[in-house]
Protein backbone atom coordinates (compact mmCIF):
# COMPACT_ATOMS: atom_id res chain seq x y z
CA UNK A 1 0.00 0.00 0.00
CA UNK A 2 1.09 3.33 -1.01
CA UNK A 3 0.83 6.97 0.68
CA UNK A 4 1.81 9.73 1.39
CA UNK A 5 3.81 10.59 4.42
CA UNK A 6 1.81 13.30 5.88
CA UNK A 7 -0.84 11.09 4.77
CA UNK A 8 -0.14 8.22 7.38
CA UNK A 9 0.39 10.49 10.26
CA UNK A 10 -3.19 11.27 9.75
CA UNK A 11 -3.97 7.35 9.33
CA UNK A 12 -1.92 6.45 12.19
CA UNK A 13 -3.58 9.18 14.45
CA UNK A 14 -7.05 7.61 13.40
CA UNK A 15 -6.04 4.63 15.14
CA UNK A 16 -5.46 6.29 18.22
CA UNK A 17 -9.34 7.70 18.26
CA UNK A 18 -8.16 11.45 16.81
CA UNK A 19 -11.16 13.29 15.37
CA UNK A 20 -9.66 16.48 15.96
CA UNK A 21 -6.27 18.78 15.63
CA UNK A 22 -5.87 21.86 16.98
CA UNK A 23 -3.16 24.60 15.85
CA UNK A 24 -1.99 27.48 14.05
CA UNK A 25 -0.94 27.62 10.05
CA UNK A 26 2.15 28.55 9.02
CA UNK A 27 4.41 28.04 5.82
CA UNK A 28 6.06 24.93 7.25
CA UNK A 29 2.97 22.96 7.66
CA UNK A 30 0.53 23.93 4.85
CA UNK A 31 0.87 20.88 2.88
CA UNK A 32 -0.16 18.76 5.65
CA UNK A 33 -2.81 21.31 6.60
CA UNK A 34 -4.22 20.30 3.05
CA UNK A 35 -3.91 16.80 3.93
CA UNK A 36 -5.53 16.92 7.24
CA UNK A 37 -8.79 19.42 5.76
CA UNK A 38 -9.27 16.62 2.89
CA UNK A 39 -9.24 14.20 5.49
CA UNK A 40 -13.15 13.07 6.15
CA UNK A 41 -12.78 11.60 9.63
CA UNK A 42 -10.39 14.30 10.74
CA UNK A 43 -10.99 18.01 11.74
CA UNK A 44 -9.18 20.75 11.56
CA UNK A 45 -10.08 23.23 14.53
CA UNK A 46 -8.08 26.26 13.95
CA UNK A 47 -6.93 28.60 16.80
CA UNK A 48 -6.34 32.19 18.10
CA UNK A 49 -2.66 31.40 19.06
CA UNK A 50 -0.40 28.13 19.68
CA UNK A 51 -0.76 28.61 23.28
CA UNK A 52 -4.41 27.81 23.73
CA UNK A 53 -4.08 25.43 20.57
CA UNK A 54 -1.95 23.47 22.86
CA UNK A 55 -4.58 24.03 26.20
CA UNK A 56 -6.85 22.47 23.64
CA UNK A 57 -5.19 19.56 22.73
CA UNK A 58 -4.36 18.52 26.39
CA UNK A 59 -7.78 18.91 27.59
CA UNK A 60 -9.06 17.03 24.45
CA UNK A 61 -5.98 14.30 25.52
CA UNK A 62 -7.97 14.37 29.27
CA UNK A 63 -11.01 12.90 27.69
CA UNK A 64 -10.62 11.51 24.58
CA UNK A 65 -7.40 9.98 25.18
CA UNK A 66 -4.93 11.87 23.13
CA UNK A 67 -4.80 14.85 21.77
CA UNK A 68 -2.85 16.28 18.90
CA UNK A 69 -1.32 20.28 18.10
CA UNK A 70 0.03 21.62 14.86
CA UNK A 71 2.15 24.34 14.58
CA UNK A 72 4.51 25.69 12.04
CA UNK A 73 8.84 26.05 12.92
CA UNK A 74 10.49 28.07 16.00
CA UNK A 75 7.81 31.00 16.74
CA UNK A 76 5.16 28.55 16.76
CA UNK A 77 6.14 25.73 18.19
CA UNK A 78 7.91 28.23 21.11
CA UNK A 79 4.54 29.43 21.47
CA UNK A 80 2.79 26.02 22.24
CA UNK A 81 5.85 24.96 24.58
CA UNK A 82 4.20 25.74 27.84
CA UNK A 83 1.11 23.99 27.46
CA UNK A 84 3.64 20.71 26.08
CA UNK A 85 5.27 21.48 29.35
CA UNK A 86 1.91 21.43 31.59
CA UNK A 87 0.86 18.14 29.49
CA UNK A 88 4.41 16.56 30.59
CA UNK A 89 3.87 17.55 34.02
CA UNK A 90 0.22 16.29 34.17
CA UNK A 91 1.03 12.81 32.02
CA UNK A 92 -1.79 13.80 29.19
CA UNK A 93 -1.22 12.29 25.69
CA UNK A 94 -0.65 14.95 23.15
CA UNK A 95 1.18 14.72 19.95
CA UNK A 96 3.11 18.12 19.21
CA UNK A 97 3.42 17.92 15.33
CA UNK A 98 5.75 20.91 14.06
CA UNK A 99 6.28 22.06 10.25
CA UNK A 100 9.95 21.76 9.85
CA UNK A 101 11.68 23.79 6.58
CA UNK A 102 12.45 21.56 3.56
CA UNK A 103 15.36 19.56 3.52
CA UNK A 104 17.02 21.53 0.71
CA UNK A 105 16.90 24.59 2.91
CA UNK A 106 18.39 22.98 6.11
CA UNK A 107 21.25 21.17 4.12
CA UNK A 108 21.86 24.71 2.56
CA UNK A 109 22.42 26.07 5.78
CA UNK A 110 20.09 29.31 5.11
CA UNK A 111 19.19 31.80 6.88
CA UNK A 112 15.63 31.34 6.60
CA UNK A 113 12.45 33.08 8.84
CA UNK A 114 11.68 31.15 11.65
CA UNK A 115 14.96 30.39 12.52
CA UNK A 116 17.27 32.04 15.00
CA UNK A 117 19.65 32.93 12.40
CA UNK A 118 22.54 30.64 13.12
CA UNK A 119 21.70 27.77 11.09
CA UNK A 120 20.93 25.28 13.84
CA UNK A 121 17.91 23.47 12.77
CA UNK A 122 17.69 21.09 15.85
CA UNK A 123 17.56 23.91 18.65
CA UNK A 124 13.81 23.85 19.18
CA UNK A 125 14.15 19.91 19.03
CA UNK A 126 16.19 19.96 21.55
CA UNK A 127 14.20 22.26 23.77
CA UNK A 128 11.24 19.77 23.76
CA UNK A 129 13.69 16.81 24.42
CA UNK A 130 13.06 17.40 28.66
CA UNK A 131 9.80 18.28 28.13
CA UNK A 132 8.44 14.96 26.17
CA UNK A 133 8.51 11.26 26.00
CA UNK A 134 9.67 10.65 22.65
CA UNK A 135 11.09 12.79 19.51
CA UNK A 136 11.84 12.41 16.35
CA UNK A 137 12.27 14.02 12.26
CA UNK A 138 10.62 12.17 9.81
CA UNK A 139 12.17 11.52 6.95
CA UNK A 140 11.65 8.58 3.74
CA UNK A 141 13.46 6.43 5.01
CA UNK A 142 11.66 6.17 8.87
CA UNK A 143 8.54 7.82 8.34
CA UNK A 144 5.96 5.08 9.45
CA UNK A 145 8.45 3.32 12.07
CA UNK A 146 8.93 6.57 13.47
CA UNK A 147 5.32 7.56 13.47
CA UNK A 148 4.06 3.93 14.59
CA UNK A 149 7.22 4.64 17.74
CA UNK A 150 6.26 7.65 19.20
CA UNK A 151 2.63 7.64 19.08
CA UNK A 152 2.84 4.44 20.81
CA UNK A 153 4.91 5.93 23.22
CA UNK A 154 2.40 8.63 23.59
CA UNK A 155 -0.39 6.56 24.58
CA UNK A 156 1.38 3.89 26.69
CA UNK A 157 3.49 6.32 28.71
CA UNK A 158 0.64 9.24 28.68
CA UNK A 159 3.08 11.73 27.82
CA UNK A 160 3.42 14.36 25.32
CA UNK A 161 5.40 13.45 21.95
CA UNK A 162 7.37 15.84 19.33
CA UNK A 163 6.95 15.08 15.48
CA UNK A 164 9.03 17.43 12.83
CA UNK A 165 7.75 16.68 9.30
CA UNK A 166 9.55 18.96 6.62
CA UNK A 167 7.66 21.05 4.59
CA UNK A 168 8.48 19.24 1.08
CA UNK A 169 7.75 15.35 2.39
CA UNK A 170 4.09 15.51 4.04
CA UNK A 171 3.20 15.06 0.18
CA UNK A 172 6.05 12.23 -0.63
CA UNK A 173 4.74 8.53 -1.17
CA UNK A 174 6.15 5.75 0.36
CA UNK A 175 5.35 1.95 0.84
CA UNK A 176 3.41 1.33 3.93
CA UNK A 177 3.34 -2.01 5.98
CA UNK A 178 -0.08 -2.67 7.66
CA UNK A 179 0.47 -3.13 11.36
CA UNK A 180 -1.16 -2.73 14.69
CA UNK A 181 0.45 0.03 16.69
CA UNK A 182 -1.08 -0.89 20.07
CA UNK A 183 1.73 -2.59 21.97
CA UNK A 184 0.60 -5.38 24.36
CA UNK A 185 1.17 -5.43 27.54
CA UNK A 186 0.42 -8.14 29.68
CA UNK A 187 2.16 -7.96 33.90
CA UNK A 188 4.83 -10.05 35.06
CA UNK A 189 2.82 -13.09 36.79
CA UNK A 190 5.50 -13.69 39.22
CA UNK A 191 5.64 -9.91 40.26
CA UNK A 192 1.86 -9.59 40.74
CA UNK A 193 1.46 -12.80 42.72
CA UNK A 194 4.15 -11.87 45.08
CA UNK A 195 2.66 -7.90 45.64
CA UNK A 196 -0.84 -9.49 46.60
CA UNK A 197 1.00 -12.09 48.75
CA UNK A 198 2.70 -9.17 50.73
CA UNK A 199 -0.32 -7.30 50.78
CA UNK A 200 -1.97 -10.05 52.44
CA UNK A 201 0.11 -10.43 54.93
CA UNK A 202 0.22 -6.62 55.54
CA UNK A 203 -3.62 -7.04 56.11
CA UNK A 204 -3.56 -9.72 58.81
CA UNK A 205 -2.13 -7.31 60.83
CA UNK A 206 -3.63 -4.05 59.97
CA UNK A 207 -6.44 -2.76 61.95
CA UNK A 208 -7.74 -0.34 59.16
CA UNK A 209 -7.79 0.41 55.68
CA UNK A 210 -8.30 3.30 53.32
CA UNK A 211 -8.19 4.20 49.62
CA UNK A 212 -6.25 7.23 48.25
CA UNK A 213 -6.72 7.92 44.18
CA UNK A 214 -5.55 10.35 41.63
CA UNK A 215 -5.27 11.55 38.06
CA UNK A 216 -3.24 8.23 36.73
CA UNK A 217 -7.02 6.24 36.85
CA UNK A 218 -7.98 9.24 34.70
CA UNK A 219 -5.44 9.17 32.10
CA UNK A 220 -5.33 5.45 31.52
CA UNK A 221 -9.26 5.23 31.64
CA UNK A 222 -9.55 2.94 34.74
CA UNK A 223 -12.52 4.50 36.45
CA UNK A 224 -14.50 1.65 36.31
CA UNK A 225 -12.04 -0.69 37.23
CA UNK A 226 -11.37 1.41 40.34
CA UNK A 227 -14.76 1.71 41.68
CA UNK A 228 -15.49 -2.05 40.98
CA UNK A 229 -12.38 -2.19 44.00
CA UNK A 230 -13.95 0.21 46.01
CA UNK A 231 -17.41 -1.74 46.21
CA UNK A 232 -15.31 -4.61 46.82
CA UNK A 233 -13.23 -3.66 50.04
CA UNK A 234 -15.87 -1.65 50.97
CA UNK A 235 -13.44 1.20 52.91
CA UNK A 236 -13.06 4.47 52.95
CA UNK A 237 -12.21 6.17 49.70
CA UNK A 238 -10.75 9.76 49.51
CA UNK A 239 -9.00 11.42 46.31
CA UNK A 240 -6.34 14.57 45.49
CA UNK A 241 -7.82 16.83 43.92
CA UNK A 242 -6.08 16.71 40.72
CA UNK A 243 -8.11 13.05 40.09
CA UNK A 244 -11.06 14.29 41.42
CA UNK A 245 -13.63 12.63 39.75
CA UNK A 246 -11.92 9.41 39.12
CA UNK A 247 -14.44 8.11 42.28
CA UNK A 248 -18.10 7.82 42.24
CA UNK A 249 -18.60 10.28 44.62
CA UNK A 250 -22.38 9.16 45.18
CA UNK A 251 -20.54 5.98 46.50
CA UNK A 252 -21.20 5.32 50.14
CA UNK A 253 -17.04 4.77 51.17
CA UNK A 254 -16.56 8.19 49.75
CA UNK A 255 -15.14 10.69 52.47
CA UNK A 256 -14.42 13.62 50.62
CA UNK A 257 -11.29 15.50 48.77
CA UNK A 258 -7.79 15.05 50.34
CA UNK A 259 -5.87 18.27 51.17
CA UNK A 260 -3.42 17.31 54.25
CA UNK A 261 -3.88 18.93 57.42
CA UNK A 262 -6.68 21.00 55.74
CA UNK A 263 -8.97 17.72 54.86
CA UNK A 264 -12.46 17.83 56.30
CA UNK A 265 -13.07 15.99 59.74
CA UNK A 266 -14.08 12.72 58.49
CA UNK A 267 -10.69 12.33 56.37
CA UNK A 268 -8.99 13.61 59.35
CA UNK A 269 -11.11 10.71 61.61
CA UNK A 270 -10.46 8.19 58.85
CA UNK A 271 -7.22 8.88 58.65
CA UNK A 272 -6.10 8.91 62.63
CA UNK A 273 -7.57 5.17 62.44
CA UNK A 274 -6.14 3.98 59.43
CA UNK A 275 -2.98 2.47 59.14
CA UNK A 276 -2.20 1.27 55.58
CA UNK A 277 -3.49 3.35 52.95
CA UNK A 278 -3.38 2.29 49.25
CA UNK A 279 -2.50 5.37 47.00
CA UNK A 280 -3.71 4.18 43.82
CA UNK A 281 -2.47 6.29 40.92
CA UNK A 282 -1.48 9.00 43.01
CA UNK A 283 1.27 12.05 43.14
CA UNK A 284 1.44 14.09 45.92
CA UNK A 285 2.12 17.91 45.15
CA UNK A 286 1.93 20.93 47.28
CA UNK A 287 -0.88 22.91 46.17
CA UNK A 288 -2.94 19.36 46.41
CA UNK A 289 -1.56 18.40 50.21
CA UNK A 290 -1.41 21.80 51.88
CA UNK A 291 2.31 21.78 51.42
CA UNK A 292 2.53 18.14 51.72
CA UNK A 293 1.45 17.67 55.25
CA UNK A 294 0.52 14.16 56.26
CA UNK A 295 -2.43 13.89 58.61
CA UNK A 296 -1.18 10.60 60.16
CA UNK A 297 2.81 10.32 59.75
CA UNK A 298 2.54 7.05 60.48
CA UNK A 299 0.29 5.25 58.09
CA UNK A 300 1.95 2.73 55.22
CA UNK A 301 2.01 4.08 52.63
CA UNK A 302 0.98 1.14 49.43
CA UNK A 303 1.54 2.89 45.93
CA UNK A 304 -0.26 1.46 43.67
CA UNK A 305 1.00 2.85 39.47
CA UNK A 306 0.04 2.19 36.25
CA UNK A 307 3.13 -0.33 35.24
CA UNK A 308 4.78 -1.08 38.86
CA UNK A 309 3.41 -1.25 42.50
CA UNK A 310 5.66 -0.90 45.54
CA UNK A 311 5.51 -1.85 49.54
CA UNK A 312 7.92 0.15 51.59
CA UNK A 313 11.32 0.06 49.79
CA UNK A 314 10.24 -2.82 47.31
CA UNK A 315 9.21 -2.32 43.84
CA UNK A 316 6.93 -4.72 42.02
CA UNK A 317 7.19 -3.82 38.69
CA UNK A 318 6.04 -4.49 35.47
CA UNK A 319 2.39 -5.15 36.97
CA UNK A 320 -0.61 -3.13 35.30
CA UNK A 321 -2.78 -1.33 37.40
CA UNK A 322 -6.03 -2.91 36.44
CA UNK A 323 -4.46 -6.40 37.38
CA UNK A 324 -3.59 -5.24 40.76
CA UNK A 325 -7.45 -4.07 41.17
CA UNK A 326 -8.95 -7.26 39.90
CA UNK A 327 -6.69 -9.43 41.73
CA UNK A 328 -7.01 -7.21 45.35
CA UNK A 329 -10.84 -7.45 44.72
CA UNK A 330 -9.75 -11.02 46.51
CA UNK A 331 -8.51 -9.90 49.34
CA UNK A 332 -10.01 -8.96 53.07
CA UNK A 333 -10.31 -5.38 53.78
CA UNK A 334 -11.52 -4.02 57.08
CA UNK A 335 -12.19 -0.15 58.66
CA UNK A 336 -12.97 0.91 61.82
CA UNK A 337 -14.38 3.97 60.71
CA UNK A 338 -18.26 5.05 60.58
CA UNK A 339 -18.54 6.26 57.36
CA UNK A 340 -21.53 9.45 57.29
CA UNK A 341 -20.22 12.08 54.99
CA UNK A 342 -22.15 15.18 54.94
CA UNK A 343 -23.92 17.06 52.11
CA UNK A 344 -25.39 20.43 52.07
CA UNK A 345 -29.40 20.47 51.43
CA UNK A 346 -30.71 22.10 48.53
CA UNK A 347 -29.53 25.78 48.29
CA UNK A 348 -32.33 28.69 48.50
CA UNK A 349 -31.19 31.75 47.62
CA UNK A 350 -31.87 34.62 49.45
CA UNK A 351 -31.59 37.22 47.08
CA UNK A 352 -28.30 38.88 48.28
CA UNK A 353 -25.10 39.74 46.94
CA UNK A 354 -22.78 36.90 45.65
CA UNK A 355 -20.15 35.35 47.75
CA UNK A 356 -17.39 32.20 47.11
CA UNK A 357 -19.24 30.43 49.22
CA UNK A 358 -22.92 30.95 47.81
CA UNK A 359 -21.35 30.13 44.69
CA UNK A 360 -19.68 26.87 45.37
CA UNK A 361 -23.06 25.82 47.05
CA UNK A 362 -24.79 26.50 43.92
CA UNK A 363 -22.79 24.85 41.44
CA UNK A 364 -22.92 21.71 43.84
CA UNK A 365 -26.48 21.35 43.76
CA UNK A 366 -26.56 22.54 39.62
CA UNK A 367 -24.04 19.45 38.54
CA UNK A 368 -25.58 17.07 36.49
CA UNK A 369 -24.70 13.55 36.01
CA UNK A 370 -21.56 13.53 33.40
CA UNK A 371 -20.85 17.22 33.74
CA UNK A 372 -17.16 18.16 33.14
CA UNK A 373 -16.30 20.85 35.53
CA UNK A 374 -13.14 23.16 34.32
CA UNK A 375 -12.07 25.34 36.96
CA UNK A 376 -9.27 27.65 36.79
CA UNK A 377 -6.26 27.90 39.37
CA UNK A 378 -6.60 30.18 42.18
CA UNK A 379 -10.46 30.40 44.07
CA UNK A 380 -12.03 28.65 40.98
CA UNK A 381 -10.10 25.32 41.67
CA UNK A 382 -9.87 25.10 45.28
CA UNK A 383 -13.20 26.20 45.82
CA UNK A 384 -14.35 23.67 43.44
CA UNK A 385 -12.32 20.95 44.42
CA UNK A 386 -14.58 20.86 47.67
CA UNK A 387 -17.55 19.99 45.95
CA UNK A 388 -19.08 16.41 45.78
CA UNK A 389 -19.51 15.68 42.09
CA UNK A 390 -22.32 13.62 40.47
CA UNK A 391 -21.94 10.27 39.23
CA UNK A 392 -19.86 9.72 36.08
CA UNK A 393 -18.54 13.61 36.37
CA UNK A 394 -15.27 14.65 36.45
CA UNK A 395 -13.10 18.09 37.56
CA UNK A 396 -10.25 19.19 34.60
CA UNK A 397 -7.71 21.25 36.37
CA UNK A 398 -4.20 22.05 35.98
CA UNK A 399 -2.79 22.49 40.14
CA UNK A 400 0.49 20.24 39.50
CA UNK A 401 1.87 22.81 36.36
CA UNK A 402 -0.24 25.61 37.45
CA UNK A 403 -0.44 27.59 33.71
CA UNK A 404 -2.99 30.72 34.48
CA UNK A 405 -5.54 30.77 31.59
CA UNK A 406 -5.19 26.90 30.83
CA UNK A 407 -9.09 25.84 31.22
CA UNK A 408 -10.35 28.32 28.56
CA UNK A 409 -8.18 26.67 26.09
CA UNK A 410 -8.53 22.87 27.41
CA UNK A 411 -12.37 23.79 27.53
CA UNK A 412 -12.05 24.41 23.78
CA UNK A 413 -10.71 20.49 24.00
CA UNK A 414 -12.85 18.82 26.42
CA UNK A 415 -16.27 20.05 24.76
CA UNK A 416 -14.81 19.00 21.10
CA UNK A 417 -13.63 15.55 22.74
CA UNK A 418 -17.51 14.41 23.77
CA UNK A 419 -20.24 17.02 22.64
CA UNK A 420 -22.96 15.18 24.48
CA UNK A 421 -21.26 15.99 27.98
CA UNK A 422 -22.37 19.36 29.34
CA UNK A 423 -18.92 21.43 29.90
CA UNK A 424 -19.07 24.07 32.74
CA UNK A 425 -16.40 26.54 32.85
CA UNK A 426 -15.08 28.43 36.08
CA UNK A 427 -12.01 31.17 35.53
CA UNK A 428 -11.33 34.38 37.22
CA UNK A 429 -10.72 37.68 34.98
CA UNK A 430 -6.96 37.64 35.59
CA UNK A 431 -6.71 33.99 33.86
CA UNK A 432 -9.38 34.81 31.21
CA UNK A 433 -7.40 38.06 30.28
CA UNK A 434 -4.76 35.86 29.19
CA UNK A 435 -6.31 33.43 26.73
CA UNK A 436 -9.98 35.13 26.25
CA UNK A 437 -9.41 34.74 22.03
CA UNK A 438 -10.22 31.34 22.08
CA UNK A 439 -14.21 32.31 23.18
CA UNK A 440 -14.07 33.13 19.22
CA UNK A 441 -13.08 29.39 18.61
CA UNK A 442 -15.56 27.81 20.72
CA UNK A 443 -18.60 30.26 19.37
CA UNK A 444 -16.73 29.51 15.71
CA UNK A 445 -17.27 26.23 16.23
CA UNK A 446 -20.65 26.36 17.60
CA UNK A 447 -20.34 24.59 21.24
CA UNK A 448 -22.39 25.80 23.48
CA UNK A 449 -20.68 25.11 27.39
CA UNK A 450 -21.32 27.55 30.08
CA UNK A 451 -18.67 29.82 30.86
CA UNK A 452 -18.83 31.57 34.24
CA UNK A 453 -16.24 34.95 34.52
CA UNK A 454 -15.48 35.79 38.18
CA UNK A 455 -15.11 39.44 38.17
CA UNK A 456 -13.10 39.87 41.40
CA UNK A 457 -10.61 42.86 40.00
CA UNK A 458 -7.11 40.84 39.72
CA UNK A 459 -5.36 38.13 41.17
CA UNK A 460 -6.76 36.95 44.23
CA UNK A 461 -4.94 33.88 44.60
CA UNK A 462 -1.59 35.81 44.60
CA UNK A 463 -2.97 38.37 47.00
CA UNK A 464 -3.15 35.78 49.55
CA UNK A 465 0.12 34.71 49.22
CA UNK A 466 1.49 38.62 49.26
CA UNK A 467 1.16 42.31 48.38
CA UNK A 468 -2.57 42.34 48.63
CA UNK A 469 -2.34 45.87 47.56
CA UNK A 470 0.64 46.04 45.46
CA UNK A 471 -0.14 47.27 41.49
CA UNK A 472 1.23 43.72 40.04
CA UNK A 473 -1.87 42.04 41.58
CA UNK A 474 -4.39 44.18 39.87
CA UNK A 475 -5.90 43.96 35.97
CA UNK A 476 -7.45 46.41 34.07
CA UNK A 477 -11.37 46.16 34.04
CA UNK A 478 -13.31 44.60 31.46
CA UNK A 479 -17.14 44.53 30.27
CA UNK A 480 -16.47 40.84 30.09
CA UNK A 481 -20.33 40.41 29.32
CA UNK A 482 -19.94 42.15 25.82
CA UNK A 483 -17.03 39.55 24.79
CA UNK A 484 -19.86 36.93 23.35
CA UNK A 485 -21.06 40.05 21.03
CA UNK A 486 -17.60 41.74 20.05
CA UNK A 487 -15.63 38.00 19.48
CA UNK A 488 -18.52 36.55 17.39
CA UNK A 489 -21.02 37.95 14.72
CA UNK A 490 -23.95 35.82 15.19
CA UNK A 491 -26.30 37.12 17.85
CA UNK A 492 -28.11 33.79 17.78
CA UNK A 493 -25.24 31.55 19.18
CA UNK A 494 -24.45 32.67 22.73
CA UNK A 495 -26.37 34.78 25.80
CA UNK A 496 -24.74 36.23 27.84
CA UNK A 497 -26.38 37.81 31.63
CA UNK A 498 -24.76 39.69 34.55
CA UNK A 499 -24.94 38.13 38.06
CA UNK A 500 -24.78 39.74 41.04
CA UNK A 501 -26.87 37.40 43.80
CA UNK A 502 -27.05 34.20 44.51
CA UNK A 503 -30.96 34.47 43.04
CA UNK A 504 -29.31 35.52 39.58
CA UNK A 505 -27.15 32.79 39.20
CA UNK A 506 -29.58 30.19 40.22
CA UNK A 507 -31.94 31.28 37.84
CA UNK A 508 -29.40 31.83 35.13
CA UNK A 509 -28.21 27.95 35.87
CA UNK A 510 -31.68 27.01 35.67
CA UNK A 511 -32.35 29.05 32.04
CA UNK A 512 -29.21 27.11 29.96
CA UNK A 513 -30.94 24.43 27.70
CA UNK A 514 -27.83 23.51 25.56
CA UNK A 515 -28.93 25.49 22.14
CA UNK A 516 -26.03 28.32 22.39
CA UNK A 517 -23.18 29.32 24.69
CA UNK A 518 -24.32 30.71 28.08
CA UNK A 519 -21.67 33.18 29.45
CA UNK A 520 -21.66 34.29 32.94
CA UNK A 521 -19.89 37.44 34.33
CA UNK A 522 -20.18 36.88 38.15
CA UNK A 523 -19.57 40.31 40.56
CA UNK A 524 -17.99 39.20 43.59
CA UNK A 525 -15.52 41.01 46.14
CA UNK A 526 -12.08 41.14 45.72
CA UNK A 527 -11.33 40.12 48.98
CA UNK A 528 -13.27 36.79 48.66
CA UNK A 529 -12.07 33.83 48.62
CA UNK A 530 -12.86 29.52 49.65
CA UNK A 531 -11.62 29.29 53.32
CA UNK A 532 -9.17 26.08 52.08
CA UNK A 533 -7.47 29.16 49.52
CA UNK A 534 -7.47 31.26 52.01
CA UNK A 535 -5.31 28.43 54.55
CA UNK A 536 -3.38 27.72 51.38
CA UNK A 537 -2.21 31.21 51.14
CA UNK A 538 -0.98 30.96 54.51
CA UNK A 539 1.20 27.98 53.87
CA UNK A 540 2.48 29.00 50.48
CA UNK A 541 3.66 32.67 51.65
CA UNK A 542 5.56 30.27 54.37
CA UNK A 543 6.71 28.24 52.34
CA UNK A 544 8.18 31.14 49.63
CA UNK A 545 9.29 32.28 52.98
CA UNK A 546 7.42 35.82 52.63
Amino acid sequence: MKMTIGNYLIYALKKYNVKHIFGVPGDYNLSFLDQIEDSEDIQWIGNCNELNAAYAADGYGRINGMGVVVTTFGPGELSAINGIAGSFAEKVPVVKIVGRPSFNLIENKKNVHHTLGNQNFEIFYDMFKNITGAQTILNVRNAQMEIDRVLNICFVEKVPVYIELPSDLANFEIDIIENNNYSSIKSDLASLNSFIKNLSLLLQSSKGQAILADFEINRYKLEKELNSFIESAKIPCTTLSMGKGVINESSPYFIGTYNGILSNKLIKEVANNTDLLLMIGATFTDSTTAGFSMINKDINLIEIHPYFSKINNKIYNNILLEDVLEEMKKLNFNNSTSISLEIDKLFIPKNIPLTQKYLFKILQHSLKENDILLAEQGTSFFGASEIILPKNSLLVGQPLWGSIGYTLGALLGTQLADTSRRNILLIGDGSLQLTVQEISTILRHKLKPIIMVINNDGYTVEKLIHGPNRNYNSINMWDYKKLPETLNLSKNSYKSLDIRTDKELIDALASYEDDKLLFLELHLNSEDAPDILVKLGQLFKKENNY
